[in-house]
């Protein structure tokens, strides 16, 4: 006996094309957007001898300032062994270092370095025209409603009205 399931239609089938109906469409056009964006960052990152994920604990160092390494774990999205492998590559290029946290002897807190601020503004400027690059077929406005989409979609228990805030 065979279960009465119904056979998706083929519009309803996940693709990451546009015009795609299916209930994964956004998901899949956030990650098509999210490799586009990664692979120009990447290349903005590389002269300077990083990568998105070093660049994405510095930039939670810049956000919170010292941080203990579990907590850069979860802000990063990485695991114990992955925040611990970067941070020895930021430590041996002396963008960060690790600091005891008092009353707690196995915790280890990060810090970044000023020669890690220096490395995140000159980030900053390489990757300003590949940016502009990445929202050149966009129309004047669009940029910034893009953002702001995004934004309230990344965020949303931070982003409500005026009038309930």
């Amino acid at each position: 006996m065979t279960a009465d399931v119904p056979s998706p239609t083929p519009t309803a089938r996940a693709t990451d094309r546009p015009g795609d109906g299916s209930p994964f469409a956004l998901g899949l056009l956030l990650r098509r957007a999210h490799w586009r964006a990664a692979a120009v960052m990447t290349e903005a990152l590389r002269p300077l001898g990083v990568e998105l994920r070093h660049f994405a604990v510095l930039i939670v160092l810049v956000n919170e300032g010292p941080t203990v390494q579990r907590d850069l774990a979860a802000a990063t999205g990485s695991d114990k062994a992955g925040i611990m492998r970067v941070v020895d590559d930021l430590e041996r290029k002396g963008l960060a270092v690790r600091k005891a946290v008092p009353g707690d002897r196995r915790a280890r807190s990060v810090e970044i370095t000023p020669k890690g601020i220096e490395l995140f503004d000159a980030a900053h400027a390489s990757a300003q025209p590949l940016a502009e690059g990445l929202v050149a077929g966009l129309a004047p406005g669009e940029t910034e409603q893009l953002m702001d989409l995004l934004t309230r979609f990344a965020h949303p228990a931070d982003s409500k009205p005026d009038s309930e805030a």
